[in-house]
């Protein structure tokens, strides 16, 4: 399916007693040799608009991505359900009060639901507002109960989705890279040294690193935010280091020390033994700068919200980044069929929302 279909044909079949989702462009929607644009005689399709205006067109395309997999994550789970109704010759509802609804505790005891009243927000005595409570902890579970129900079921199919997702053009001159020389995935960060959350999900990345050894890579590239005085220059120390090979164990340091002022920088130079006369004209005259404000750019462009943004062989996790999502993004493009360039265009997926 190219970047430019706006409309996705979902078809469902049950086969090997498993489940086969395959996503197919649907009909209606221009392909790429489509005109759609036409200035003073020239005329422009949409691959015209894809190659000039990838960038701009990414978070768009991600977005809309991520509103397709949402829906057919809907599918499926409706899908086994109604699967394993017809097994079991009952209905899904029925299905659902045998295996969720019996499964719930009876409620809690008073004492429980006191606890639970101190810390809602509201002026309400506990006797207006006790039912409910238990309801919205019996919905809580249920939803839960729910959750883990269909997981089952989906963990049981074989489960095949063919939606290829939109990935980053990327550039990667300038950019350091670590890990195995020939990766299925890189992930490539684009962060602040100053950025707080970024020096939170920092030993997530070195965990996945480790868990992913010689199956990954990670390469950085510097997005240092205008609330950050000292962002800038800390991005362009660690490029000084990388000048002498130690871009990586400069990148470290500042992580964790997180010391990012002009006597501290220069300090870890002399701690990690690099040239510093060399480091220290590096850095004051801003040599480095043209890379970081390029990288910089490029984060713009493509309409990163902040930092750190994160691309799993160029494809984009939007919301909050945790282990969790990363770590399954990873296996899911260690999963897929093909090169490194097209994986993810068959992507298998075993139960995983």
């Amino acid at each position: 399916m190219s970047l430019s279909t706006v409309s996705t044909a979902i078809l469902l079949a049950a086969a090997s007693g498993g489940l086969l989702l395959h996503a197919a462009d649907a009909a209606a929607a221009p392909g790429t040799g489509a005109v759609i644009l036409e200035i003073n005689g020239v005329k422009l399709t949409a691959a015209d608009m894809e190659k000039k205006q990838a960038a701009a067109l990414f978070q768009a395309q991600t977005n809309y991505y991520e509103a397709q997999r949402r829906v057919i994550e809907g599918m499926i789970d409706d899908y086994v359900l109604e699967q394993q109704a017809h097994k079991e010759g009952v209905t899904v509802q029925q299905l659902l009060e045998r295996h969720v609804d019996g499964t719930i505790a009876k409620d809690p005891s008073e004492e429980t639901l006191r606890v639970y009243y101190e810390g809602v927000d509201t002026a309400e005595p506990y006797e207006a507002v006790r039912d409910k409570i238990v309801d919205s902890l019996r919905q809580r579970r249920l939803a839960k109960a729910k959750a883990a129900y269909v997981q089952s079921l989906r963990n049981q199919s074989s489960i095949v989705l063919r939606l290829p997702p939109p990935r980053a053009p990327l550039s990667m001159k300038d950019v350091p890279v670590r890990g195995v020389a020939s990766p299925r995935v890189t992930l490539l960060e684009f962060a602040d040294f100053e950025c707080p959350y970024c020096q939170q999900i920092h030993p997530v990345l070195d965990r996945l690193e480790a868990e992913f050894k010689g199956k990954i890579a990670l390469a950085y590239k510097d997005y240092p935010l205008p609330m950050h005085p000292d962002a800038p220059k800390a991005a362009k120390a660690a490029h000084c280091a990388g000048a002498q090979g130690k871009y990586w164990e400069y990148h470290d340091t500042l992580f964790t020390t997180k010391q990012l002022g002009i006597s501290a920088l220069k300090q870890h130079a002399r701690e990690l033994k690099l040239d510093t006369a060399a480091f220290d004209s590096c850095l004051d005259k801003g040599q480095m700068a043209g890379v970081v404000n390029e990288q910089a750019a490029e984060a713009q462009a493509f309409g990163l919200p902040g930092t750190p943004a994160i691309l799993v062989n160029g494809r984009m996790l939007n919301g909050n980044l945790t282990y969790e999502k990363l770590h399954a993004l990873i296996v899911e493009e260690l999963n897929a069929t093909g090169s490194p360039a097209d994986a993810g265009a068959r992507a298998q997926v075993h139960g995983a929302h």
